[in-house]
């Protein structure tokens, strides 16, 4: 990231998924955007959790056991067969977006877009005689 920003690239972070008990503490959060403005980062931009559809779970739940044993069953217990599976820290969303404004990083999808296009050096179109 740091070498393509130093060559001009509009270049960010998709900090996407946030995976309840694993990656959604406010440490993670705020590292993630830390190291993205050290890097030349311009924006970071989060969806918030994990959406599992009926196969995605069950491989996920597989991958879990496999990786982080006993988390399966908080996934179970908290989010049942929803399909929207959010971290329970609503706290991270305030803190992801101060730690965005503290460091100068646009984090609305909007003001991405408009950013990155304002970037782009319009070149004259090119015609064929």
């Amino acid at each position: 990231m740091k070498e393509l920003s130093k060559e001009g690239l509009f270049v960010g972070t998709l900090l996407t998924p946030i995976i309840p008990f694993i990656t959604d503490s406010e440490e993670n959060i705020r590292n993630v955007i830390r190291l993205s403005y050290e890097n030349g980062a311009k924006f970071v931009f989060s969806m918030g959790g994990v959406t599992l559809r009926e196969n995605q779970r069950e491989y996920f739940y597989e991958q879990l056991d496999k990786i982080f044993p006993k988390i399966k069953e908080k996934y179970i217990k908290t989010y049942g067969n929803n399909y929207f599976c959010y971290p329970l820290n609503k706290n991270l969303n305030k803190i992801f977006k101060e730690e965005c404004e503290k460091y100068g990083l646009l984090y609305k999808m909007n003001d991405i877009v408009k950013a990155y296009k304002k970037e782009i050096k319009q070149e004259e179109q090119l015609t064929f005689i």
